[in-house]
């Protein structure tokens, strides 16, 4: 029995011991482990909403990144829209006035033909005028004075 009373005076020994153990575990959980505990939640809570503010951050950036881009091709489009409609414009433009240009010319060539053909016709005239008194003045030459000649 000596072992069992040795045992029994160590656990009673041993009592005042576990007891403060008891209240220092207690009083860690309740001073320490809690307050620790709650503010490393609340860090975390705070970086991970920080972390996914800077996501949504980075996505709305992205999608701005994107509109833009796309106002970007709208406009770049437009402006060659824009330059194809000039160049149609100009080279109708051009396309009239080389239309003009050969109706004016086509014009005067045929006044100039008419003006021609007219001068040609007069001269005609004056050449058949002229044929006709060298033909008489021939006759006249070569014809005796008796028959209205000049001889």
């Amino acid at each position: 029995m000596d072992i069992l009373q040795q045992l029994g005076e160590l656990l009673v020994a041993a009592t005042p011991t576990a007891v403060l153990f008891l209240v220092l575990v207690i009083a860690y959980e309740f001073l320490i482990q809690r307050p620790l505990t709650a503010v490393l939640a609340r860090r975390r809570a705070l970086t991970e909403g920080a972390m996914e503010e800077a996501r949504k951050a980075i996505a709305a950036a992205e999608a701005k990144a994107q509109e833009y881009a796309e106002q970007l091709r709208q406009a770049r489009a437009e402006a060659y829209k824009g330059r194809e409609a000039r160049l149609k414009q100009w080279s109708a433009e051009r396309d009239a006035a080389l239309d003009a240009a050969r109706h004016a010319a086509a014009e005067k060539v045929r006044q100039a033909k008419t003006e021609l053909e007219a001068e040609v016709a007069t001269a005609r005239a004056a050449l058949e005028a002229a044929a006709a008194d060298l033909a008489l003045l021939a006759i006249r030459a070569v014809t005796p004075a008796a028959a209205g000649g000049v001889r």
